[in-house]
């Protein structure tokens, strides 16, 4: 892999990775980067690891709250706290998949979607009347969506994609690769922009 991309293993349940998703496209095309995209499931992350979401310490759950309010601010994005989180994505990220597989130059504009019905408006995306939506608001036929998100071969890459992503020493989301050298977290972007540069 070149030292000039970046690896971005996302799950849009995750709110700081809606806040990397703002700023990685910049920053790759400002570093002369591409942006490899890799839909995976933080559950899954999560079962295999021990971990857990920080909204599971309350006191943790509060302060990454503020904090993610100051970043939104620094980055000039909206973000809006979904008060139905947590949401169980795997439909959403099984869908992020079939969009990568079949059409993969329309998988921004599913994430761009999926984000802000989720960060943004905030939905209610355990409701599949309310995902339909936000997937036909991207520009997508809910149904169609459905059925991809459902086909064997796309369930079998976004396991394959969350297995080499535990396999690699991911934790949690947003997990950024630049070559071999990991970075978690959207508040570790400026060392993302070191790694390209350097």
């Amino acid at each position: 892999m070149s030292a000039k991309e970046v690896e971005f293993f996302l799950d849009v349940g995750s709110p700081t990775t809606y806040l990397a998703w703002t700023q990685l496209p910049g920053l790759c095309r400002d570093a002369g980067a591409t942006l490899k995209l890799r839909p995976m499931l933080l559950g899954a992350v999560f079962q295999a690891t021990g971990n857990a979401s920080p909204a599971n310490v309350p006191a943790k759950g509060r302060h990454m709250n503020l904090d993610m309010a100051r970043f939104a601010r620094r980055y000039g994005v909206p973000l809006a706290i979904n008060p139905h989180f947590p949401v169980n994505t795997l439909t959403l990220m099984r869908a992020a998949t079939g969009v990568q597989l079949r059409t993969p130059e329309r998988l921004p504009a599913y994430l761009d979607g999926v984000f802000r019905a989720m960060w943004v408006e905030p939905l209610n995306l355990n409701d599949p009347g309310l995902v339909a939506e936000a997937w036909r608001a991207a520009g997508f036929e809910p149904q169609a969506l459905l059925a991809l998100a459902g086909e064997a071969d796309v369930k079998a890459a976004l396991r394959a994609t969350t297995d080499e992503a535990i396999a690699r020493g991911v934790f949690g989301a947003p997990t950024m690769f630049v070559g071999d050298e990991m970075f978690f977290g959207q508040d570790r972007l400026d060392f993302v922009r070191e790694a390209l540069a350097g």
